[in-house]
């Protein structure tokens, strides 16, 4: 097919006359006297401003041939969920400070896979090791179809390496765990009885015990009936921490009721899946040999140290 009959039927694939309208509505609504007023509707409107203008403008320039197989790509993200913004978790698995450092790489693996894509970073809670990496994060991941590019990163990571906390130089084999949920600005008909609410209060830590809040405004709600937990602490009111982690509450739990036709919750949440042999989506290997391998596709890299600095593209197209 040449490639003006492709780019037309990449613009009707990609709705791109719809959204051109759409954002001619959009800056309509935008220009009301009252329109800034509301900063929650002012954020999500100009974010899906941005958006949108985004994927006209990467049409409208497309003039070769890789600028058309990104197109391509955009294209595959038709899922119902896959435009969203995603909620980024890693829980260090058994192992002390070798798991919990390997914990902190994946989070700089996938800080710096956002940074190349411009996509906005937030920490939205952290759990940090007693000597080194990370017990867990929470990371709230702002961009064009983010969740769509990051929902098959989820599953068991497994690094294997000399370790360098080890004295005797020995080999070790360390696993994480991620999760990834889209968030969601509306979550259906969910509504969660008081009682099956977990909420606490506390003083977030930061590394090494220095305070990151004043007060005790850090947010953790436990759902009871799933035992999801859901921490918030960066925010500036203790208000605005637990608003934020309803939100993610609710979305995980739309979510669950939505897959649980397919999967089992414990399948979905992936936090019940064993951090050990038989059950990771990729293997990173540094010693004695250099190489990442996603289990699922059979795609390699030789070069980990390039994966681990955020460059993951090679997985997310397979």
């Amino acid at each position: 097919m040449v490639f003006q009959e492709r780019k037309q039927q990449l613009s009707v694939i990609l709705k791109i006359d719809e959204k051109r309208h759409e954002v001619s509505d959009i800056e309509k609504q935008m220009s009301r006297p009252d329109f800034w007023q509301n900063r929650e509707e002012t954020t999500t409107v100009t974010q899906k401003l941005s958006e949108l203008t985004g994927t006209i403008k990467m049409f409208d320039s497309a003039q070769t041939e890789e600028e058309l197989i990104e197109l391509e790509k955009l294209s595959r993200f038709n899922g119902e969920y896959d435009a969203s913004n995603a909620v980024l978790s890693i829980h260090a698995g058994a192992g002390g400070t070798e798991a919990q450092d390997w914990a902190q790489m994946l989070m700089r693996m996938y800080t710096r896979y956002c940074e190349k894509r411009s996509w906005k970073v937030d920490v939205l809670s952290i759990s940090y090791g007693e000597e080194a990496g990370i017990k867990s994060v929470t990371l709230e991941i702002t961009g064009n179809n983010a969740f769509g590019y990051l929902k098959n990163e989820a599953g068991v990571h497994r690094l294997v390496r000399i370790s360098p906390f080890d004295a005797d130089k020995a080999r070790h084999t360390s696993f994480t765990l991620v999760e990834l949920v889209p968030e969601l600005d509306k979550v259906g008909d969910i509504e969660i009885p008081e009682k099956e609410l977990r909420i606490d209060v506390f003083r977030a830590s930061g590394h090494g015990g220095q305070s990151v809040n004043t007060t005790d405004s850090a947010v953790r709600i436990t759902h009871i009936p799933t035992n999801i937990v859901v921490s918030v602490q960066n925010e500036r009111s203790q208000l605005q921490n637990k608003a934020k982690a309803m939100k993610i509450l609710l979305s995980k739990l739309h979510q669950i009721n939505q897959e649980q036709k397919k999967k089992t919750e414990s399948q979905l949440r992936g936090e019940h899946l064993s951090m050990s042999w038989g059950n990771q989506i990729r293997n990173y290997v540094l010693q004695p040999y250099q190489q990442v391998k996603d289990l699922r596709t059979g795609v390699m890299s030789s070069n980990p140290t390039d994966v681990l600095d955020g460059n993951i593209d090679v997985f997310m197209n397979s």
